[in-house]
């Protein structure tokens, strides 16, 4: 099945999948299932230490601010975790606090990202793409113009390093001398084990055994990069649950270092904050090439880093369209997809609660796509919420239809796109033609597309090319 049909009416809003009779399922708490004589608990955190309001709560006058000081994104988020971890959690959230108006910290972290990352990353006008969908609209109008957000130059290759560095740097202020860490398409991995490298941080990554296989460049730069590679045996979110497991028995000396804007307060609100540089230099860039604001902005969606770093700046610009691209795989009927927003329920995994892709049991299903790092049965806690609060319209695209789009953008702008952004390229194809002339949209490109060739050529690169 292909991905639902979209975008009919020129300036029509995006349907919204119809909401279902959610149900609210614990599952699994930080890779560990729950059981009966286990006690775990929602805790709220402690007002005690330097909180500065970088998180303030959600007030009924504008209700799309950056949830509440428990990580509470109305419903979605908390701390669903064992009594164990909380004394950990507190002390790392009073120091992501901290470090937000430390001045020692955000002058290094500023250099870091210039000198070392590479920022600020251009945004870039796709001109032969814009005028490859202006003439399939057949318009005698100038057409939208689209923009890549160019997080595939960064040192590393991806976006995933902004969050990496940080949380590293973080790491070693706390006193631990060994980071953990899992991954999926491998861009987090090769993202932690550069920052480890630069820090002098020992680095153990956690990879499933079908990722090593699809992803062996980067699990090759892992390595080189000093960086010990763990396989287990399945995907990234066999990988996660066994990271954490590693980190849970080694809390005294080890960081566990998340990509993602999942698992429990602070992570998810520290991956979104370290990645919101992608918005706040798109806002800026915006306003010197155009004088104004992005029309539309699109980003793929696997458990949501790069689609936050993109829109958490905009969120309250409500005359900004968000819109995320999940991954309908084979199909949403063929069971073999990462859709968890068209199709998942609410319940709580790997530490908090949110959408996730479940049967009636409440027990976890298996997602599948083509572009790995999208692998993943949940969504952020904050991607919940702009769903159900419908600030964010969220759409999908097969594998099929992300293989093109990759090849597409390669051929027309001789940029190479991860197979994961190649879902948020699939889309424009349906919702171009119903945008008005000179209409700005910007996709966020999170990542390049190296590490993806061998499975382009598996799955449906021509002959003639390999």
């Amino acid at each position: 099945m292909s991905s639902t049909k979209i975008f009919q009416v020129r300036g029509q809003p995006l349907p919204r999948f119809p909401v279902r009779n959610h149900r609210m399922i614990n599952t699994v708490v930080c890779g560990f299932p729950i059981i009966s004589h286990h006690r775990v608990s929602n805790v709220l955190s402690r007002t005690s230490g330097p909180f500065l309001g970088y998180v303030p709560a959600r007030t009924d006058e504008n209700p799309f601010l950056r949830g509440d000081s428990n990580g509470r994104f109305g419903k979605f988020g908390g701390k669903f975790v064992p009594e164990t971890l909380m004394s950990c959690l507190r002390d790392l959230e009073d120091e992501f606090n901290f470090v937000l108006s430390d001045h020692e910290f955000q002058v290094e972290f500023t250099a870091a990202l210039r000198d070392y990352v590479g920022r600020e990353t251009p945004l870039y006008f796709a001109e032969r793409l814009t005028q490859h969908y202006k003439n399939i609209a057949r318009t005698t109008g100038d057409g939208p113009e689209i923009y890549l957000k160019r997080e595939d130059l960064c040192h590393g290759g991806s976006h995933k390093i902004n969050n990496a560095l940080a949380q590293a740097m973080i790491a070693r202020r706390l006193g631990c001398s060994r980071v953990v860490a899992a991954t999926g398409s491998g861009q987090h991995g090769v993202a932690t084990a550069a920052a480890c490298a630069k820090l002098s941080l020992e680095c153990t990554v956690f990879m499933g055994t079908t990722d090593i296989e699809k992803q062996s460049s980067n699990v090759l730069s892992m390595k080189l990069l000093g960086a010990q590679v763990k396989s287990v045996q399945g995907t990234f979110q066999d990988a996660s649950s066994e990271a954490i497991r590693n980190w849970v028995g080694k809390l005294e000396t080890t960081y566990y270092l998340p990509g993602t804007v999942v698992g429990p307060h602070p992570s998810p609100v520290m991956v979104r904050e370290f990645q919101s540089v992608i918005g706040k230099e798109t806002r800026r860039q915006a306003k010197q090439l155009w004088g104004g604001k992005p029309d539309v902005l699109v980003a793929c969606v696997g458990s949501g880093s790069n689609a936050l770093g993109l829109f958490h700046e905009f969120v309250r610009d409500e005359d900004v369209r968000l819109v995320g691209v999940e991954a309908a795989g084979l199909g949403l009927d063929s069971g073999k997809h990462s859709a968890t927003l068209a199709v998942g329920d609410v319940g709580v995994y790997h530490g908090s609660m949110s959408y996730l892709l479940q049967d009636d049991q409440g027990q976890i299903l298996r997602p599948h796509s083509i572009g790995v790092g999208l692998e993943y049965p949940g969504v952020g806690p904050e991607i919940s919420f702009l769903k159900e609060s419908g600030r964010a319209e969220f759409c999908t695209a097969t594998d099929q239809e992300a293989i093109q789009a990759c090849m597409l953008l390669s051929r027309l702008e001789g940029i190479i796109p991860a197979l994961e952004t190649s879902h948020a390229l699939a889309i424009l194809e349906k919702l171009v033609p119903t945008l008005r002339d000179g209409a700005k949209v910007v996709v966020n490109c999170s990542g390049r597309g190296d590490k993806d060739i061998n499975t382009l050529i598996q799955r449906g690169m021509p002959s003639s090319l390999c």
